[in-house]
């Protein structure tokens, strides 16, 4: 018998609570946009892939193809095309008493790679990065022999002007002739070259030995990472597991009584 003041609670007196129809749609129309945006991450990280595996094979072949004259690059970089890794020949004198130091290292030891004005017989300037010199080195006179004296000609990979300083890098410092980043407007402009005088690129040497093993030319580093397969893959399984989850969520839902795992 029930106590007085009790009430009597019947299992049809207690509301059913039911999802809101407008957030049940909401959350799916999440869950189907956080779909299909790591799908497109995982689709743009393929082109991605792609664009990177074509430019390294143009890369590949630009460095094996046959040296062509300065006045090929010169024309190329006048029109907007891409002059990077191009092998180029030139002929002329070096001024090696204008020659520049952009701080560097070789196989892990600290040093310069210089960078010297080599004059063309039409009367015009390119800078040419000879290779590198551990810091002992960096005075001219303790590198005598490798210091070229009358014509020369140096075959190497055209290397384009960089138009803004990189983030982070410091100023150069041309009291003590050492740069961090190769502002060709200041190397020229510090060794009083004219400005219209001197073209707009380097020549980084080939490994062809300077008398006495310095500088040491070939130094061209070509690193351009290439992880976008890994990326796609992350995307594209972050895709599945997402799919997954919601597939036995909405399994389970529909099946209360099945044993789970």
């Amino acid at each position: 018998m029930p106590l007085k003041g009790a009430s009597i609670v019947t299992e049809s007196a207690v509301p059913v609570r039911r999802a809101n129809p407008l957030w049940q749609i909401g959350k799916a129309l999440l869950l189907l946009v956080a779909f299909v945006i790591l799908v497109g991450l995982g689709t743009w990280q393929v082109e991605r892939l792609q664009w990177k595996e074509g430019l390294l094979a143009d890369i590949a072949a630009r460095k094996d193809a046959p040296a062509v004259p300065v006045s090929a690059i010169e024309t190329m970089a006048a029109s907007g095309g891409d002059i990077e890794y191009r092998v180029v020949t030139a002929k002329g004198h070096y001024l090696n008493d204008k020659e520049r130091h952009f701080l560097a290292t070789y196989d892990g030891d600290p040093g310069y790679h210089i960078y010297t004005p080599l004059q063309l017989d039409d009367g015009r300037y390119i800078f040419v990065n000879r290779g590198f010199v551990p810091t002992d080195a960096k005075d001219p006179e303790k590198r005598q022999q490798g210091e070229l004296t009358g014509e020369q000609t140096v075959t190497g990979l055209a290397r384009a002007k960089l138009i803004d300083r990189p983030d982070g890098m410091p100023d150069n410092d041309l009291g003590k002739n050492i740069f961090f980043w190769k502002d060709l407007d200041v190397m020229a402009s510090s060794v009083g070259l004219p400005k219209d005088k001197v073209l707009p690129f380097f020549i980084d040497a080939d490994k062809t030995p300077n008398p006495a093993g310095l500088p040491i030319g070939g130094v061209t580093i070509i690193d351009l990472p290439n992880n976008h397969l890994q990326y796609a893959v992350t995307w594209y399984g972050l895709a599945v597991a997402l799919a997954a989850i919601v597939a036995i969520s909405w399994w389970r839902k529909r099946h209360p009584d099945a044993p789970s795992q």
